[in-house]
Order: structure tokens, then C-alpha cells, then sequence
């Protein structure tokens, strides 16, 4: 008989999504008003949130036994919406970018379902491989070719931060499955030299590259979005401006109900408020790890850690952008930043996760 799920895991997602709630009600409405309506983003991410608990529950009943044997068809199916955004009427772009599919009423981003199907893919793949993932050519390879097609189909769009994600949580899932260090050493030297010759090659992220060493040569073009960042966390202070008292909030900070929330709630919450949120972070990162380590097979084990080390890895990567120790990459702080896909794949992860704690040892 199935146990309940792991109630503390529960409450920490579920606090975490509250205060992003909140900070998103804090720091949209000046852009809201474009929309004629203060209180737009805030009603568009309550929505998403409805629709992620009906994935959440739908995950939460789940026979992760079916969810394996259908996890090379998600592949497939990830993949095909991927190329669908390139499509003319079908495919939609913002700000030269080629990410959603239009679906007149909502939008829907392919990439984020892509993290999700890379992870199952990969879980199912290691559950069955065991040992073998330690042989080059038999084991690892194939899944690097996998992993390579998803991530230059987002290069392409173009969104390297998230292909970026994306191949480090692939790369972490490997090294917890026990691939070998030469290998993935070889691996990670290999993609590090790739990245870079990407960004040299690409206008755009040459100049993204050229702000993060040295912001304050431009700040007024392509300076300004991470020295408005660096601005708001600083003038936080310890105990913040108070709730609502954001001024980067009003134009000056781009992004700040989504990538850049984390400035904002620096900045109202202060080096308290920030501190809380990543305390809350590492509890809930260890209580997921602690369930995929106690999970009743090496699929569920390997889906577990796979969730719990996207969730890690992109948490990462929005932390340090905001405090300027990477490049801009346009990766959302999970169940705190505004988004639709993101808020509905977040969702129906962690509902996986407590389903796999409900089969825990």
C-alpha cells in the first residue's frame, strides 16, 4: 500500500511558490498597465498555477512504470514541437527569438517540456544500462547524441542558457549514474570549448559577454540590464525597502517579474529575504535528493535526482545572473518567476517527486 507523500517536500515547494506569488504581485504592475490592467500578470500566473496543480495531482497518481516505457515517445514528441517553432503561423517570436508555439489564447514554450523529456529519457535509459554507462561507445555516447540534437535545436531558436541547462543537469545525471570521470571530463572540456566558440560567433551573446566582464562600459545599452540588477540588490540593505517599495521595478529593471525577480526581492525584502528564500532552496533541493535516494527502483532514483538537479542547476544559473557572476542566459527562478510552461512542467515534477515518495523504502 502506497504511503503519503513527503508532506515537508509538499510545503516547501508550496512556500516557495506563495512567495513568488507574492513578489510577482509586488513587482508587475508597472508593466501591467501596458496591458490595461495592473493585476495582469499576477491573474496569468494564478491561472498557470490552477492548470500546474491538475499536473501536479495528475503526476501525483501516476504509474511511473508507464511514465518509463512512454519516456522515448515524450522524447519524440518534445522534439517535434521544438522544430514546430520555426514553422511560419505556427511558431511565434519575441525579441528575435523563435521560442513558442501560439496557441492564440496561451502561448507554449517546447523547451521547457524538452528539460522535462530529457530527464525521463535519460532515467529510463540509466535504470536499463546500469553498469554500462561506464563503456564509451555502447553507453554513454548514444545518450550524448540525444542530448546533443535537443540542445542545438534551442541553440538555433536561439536560447543557449537553456540548452545550457539542460546539458548540465544531463551531464550531473551521468556522473550520479557512474559514468566514468575521463569521459565526462573530456565531455565537459569539449562543451566549455563549444560554448565559447558559439559566443564568439554570435554577435548578440559576444555583447552579453562583453557587459558580464565589464557592464559599466556601456551602462546604458549592454550594461544596463545587469547594472539595474546589481542596483536592486544592493539597495535592499539588510531588512529591504519593504514589500511593494521597489524602484528598479518601475522600467528600469527588464525583466523584473520574471528572470530578475530575485533583484526585486532583494531589494524590498533585503539580505534577509534572500537569505530565507535560499535557505528554503537547499531544504527543499536535500529533502528531494533524500527521496530519490530512498526511492524502490533505479528509475524512479535516477527520474528523482534528475528533477531535484534540474531544479538545482537552475536555480544556479538565475542566482548567479542576477548577481553578475555569469553571463545573462534568461533562465526563470523555479515556482518564484513569472511563466507559463515553466510553472505547469515545475509543478508536475514535483508532483513525480512526492509520487516517488509515496513508494520510498
Amino acid at each position: 500500500m502506497k504511503k503519503r507523500p513527503d508532506v515537508i517536500f509538499l510545503l516547501l515547494a508550496a512556500t516557495l511558490i506563495m512567495i513568488g506569488t507574492i513578489m510577482i504581485f509586488s513587482a508587475s504592475p508597472a508593466l501591467a498597465l501596458k496591458h490595461g490592467d495592473t493585476f495582469y500578470y499576477l491573474k496569468r500566473h494564478l491561472f498557470y498555477i490552477l492548470l500546474g496543480l491538475f499536473g501536479f495531482n495528475f503526476a501525483l497518481k501516476l504509474n511511473l512504470a508507464n511514465l518509463k516505457k512512454y519516456s522515448s515517445l515524450i522524447l519524440l514528441v518534445s522534439l517535434a514541437l521544438l522544430v514546430m517553432v520555426f514553422l511560419p503561423h505556427v511558431g511565434r517570436s519575441m525579441g528575435g527569438a523563435s521560442r513558442w508555439i501560439d496557441l492564440y489564447v496561451i502561448s507554449f514554450q517546447p523547451s521547457e517540456l524538452a528539460k522535462f523529456a530529457v530527464i525521463l529519457f535519460l532515467a529510463s535509459a540509466l535504470a536499463n544500462k546500469k553498469e554500462g554507462i561506464r563503456d564509451f561507445m555502447t553507453g554513454l555516447l548514444p545518450l550524448l547524441l540525444i542530448v546533443g540534437l535537443v540542445a542545438a535545436i534551442i541553440i538555433k531558436q536561439p536560447d543557449l542558457g537553456t540548452a545550457l541547462s539542460i546539458c548540465f543537469t544531463s551531464f550531473l545525471m551521468l556522473f550520479v549514474a557512474g559514468a566514468q570521470l575521463i569521459h565526462l571530463g573530456v565531455l565537459l572540456a569539449a562543451g566549455a570549448a563549444g560554448v565559447l566558440a558559439i559566443s564568439i560567433l554570435s554577435p548578440y551573446r559576444m555583447k552579453r559577454l562583453f557587459a558580464y566582464l565589464n557592464p559599466w562600459n556601456d551602462p546604458l545599452n549592454i550594461g544596463f540590464q545587469i547594472i539595474q540588477s546589481l542596483l536592486a540588490v544592493g539597495s535592499g540593505g539588510i531588512f529591504g525597502l519593504g514589500l511593494g517599495n521597489s524602484r528598479q521595478k518601475f522600467y528600469y529593471l527588464p525583466q523584473q517579474y520574471a528572470d530578475f525577480i530575485f533583484a526585486v526581492l532583494c531589494e524590498e525584502l533585503g539580505f534577509i529575504g534572500a537569505v530565507v528564500v535560499l535557505v528554503l532552496f537547499v531544504i527543499f533541493f536535500a529533502r528531494g535528493i533524500g527521496i530519490a535516494l530512498k526511492a524502490s527502483d533505479s528509475f524512479s532514483y535516477y527520474l528523482g535526482m534528475g528533477i531535484i538537479i534540474m531544479f538545482a542547476v537552475q536555480t544556479f544559473m538565475n542566482l548567479s545572473v542576477v548577481l553578475g557572476l555569469i553571463p545573462t542566459t534568461g533562465i526563470p527562478l523555479p515556482f518564484v518567476s513569472y511563466g507559463g510552461t515553466a510553472t505547469l512542467i515545475n509543478l508536475f515534477s514535483v508532483g513525480l517527486v512526492a509520487n516517488i515518495s509515496r513508494n520510498a523504502k
